[in-house]
């Protein structure tokens, strides 16, 4: 497993199977800039480096604000580096979001992020939340509309259950769905199985969380020292090996952080590894953790 495995979204863009996501490069609470804004574009510039050509943002993270870096620091952007970014939450204060799918927001949220990021199309245009105040045909209909317009190319989903999926693909094609899930929370296993049975990206956010698996002496502390490498990155080794469509994108506002993730690619794990860390979250309940971002 290295970070050369690719996988293809929507049948257009191929990226490399480690992401990077993009809300670390804010303030506190995911508000305002970033305490020190060159360290966060030496962490933009070091992830194209290193290969990473997936770099996931949001309108609402700062808010406008990792999106203006990005556009700022990686513009003209690399040939075959995509962007994919999400609309469909307001912000009123750290730590404060507010779903709004309503047309004319996430129309105007596009033509926002056009902007920011300096591009003529957003190759991945996410929905950040389905809203329930908002008919689900009127909140695609727009991302229909804005594909058809050219301002988008892939539409993609974020926190959506399968029957949720099967509902917007009645309407659309759907080249991705990003949900929590990581080696310690499967409460979301039968989308990651769904995803992978249709060939769709699934992008797993917190992919760095560990809960109680973290703790010292335990299964993932021991198969981390077996490898020489961090509880972090068997994390996202073990997200890599759990389907060839998942696309973890940790986050970090660090560059020493940022080379520990890419890493993570190379680590192998075996069968037993895994088994290991599978009982070990059955064992601990670590299922079903707040699914609030």
């Amino acid at each position: 497993m290295t970070i050369r495995d690719t996988m293809t979204l929507g049948g257009q863009f191929t990226v490399h199977r480690l992401g990077f996501g993009a809300m670390r490069i804010t303030g506190d609470g995911i508000w305002g800039p970033p305490k020190d804004p060159a360290a966060a574009r030496d962490v933009l510039r070091r992830a194209v480096e290193l290969g990473v050509d997936f770099i996931d943002t949001a309108d609402s993270y700062g808010p406008h604000v990792s999106e203006e870096l990005i556009g700022e620091t990686l513009a003209p952007y690399p040939e075959g580096l995509v962007i994919a970014t999400k609309a469909g939450f307001e912000r009123s204060g750290p730590h404060q979001w507010s779903t709004n799918g309503d047309p004319e927001h996430l129309r105007g949220a596009c033509d926002g992020s056009l902007k920011r990021l300096r591009l003529e199309r957003i190759d991945l245009y996410q929905l950040h939340r389905i809203d329930p105040a908002v008919a689900l045909e009127d909140q695609i209909g727009t991302l229909l509309e804005l594909r058809a317009a050219g301002k988008i190319n892939l539409i993609g989903l974020s926190e959506v259950s399968v029957d949720d999926l099967a509902r917007v693909q009645r309407l659309a094609d759907v080249a991705s769905v990003q949900n929590r899930y990581n080696v310690a929370d499967r409460s979301w296993d039968d989308v990651v199985d769904a995803c992978t049975a249709q060939d769709i990206a699934f992008i797993p956010w917190s992919p760095l969380a560990i809960g109680r698996l973290a703790r010292p002496g335990g299964p993932l502390d021991e198969i981390a020292a077996a490898h020489d490498a961090t509880p972090g990155q068997v994390a996202l080794s073990w997200l890599l090996h759990r389907s060839p469509t998942v696309v973890p994108i940790p986050g970090t506002s660090s560059v020493a952080h940022l080379e520990d993730n890419v890493a993570a690619a190379d680590i192998e794990l075996d069968d037993a590894d895994i088994a290991r860390l599978d009982e070990a979250a059955r064992r601990d309940g670590a299922q079903g953790q707040a699914r609030q971002r």
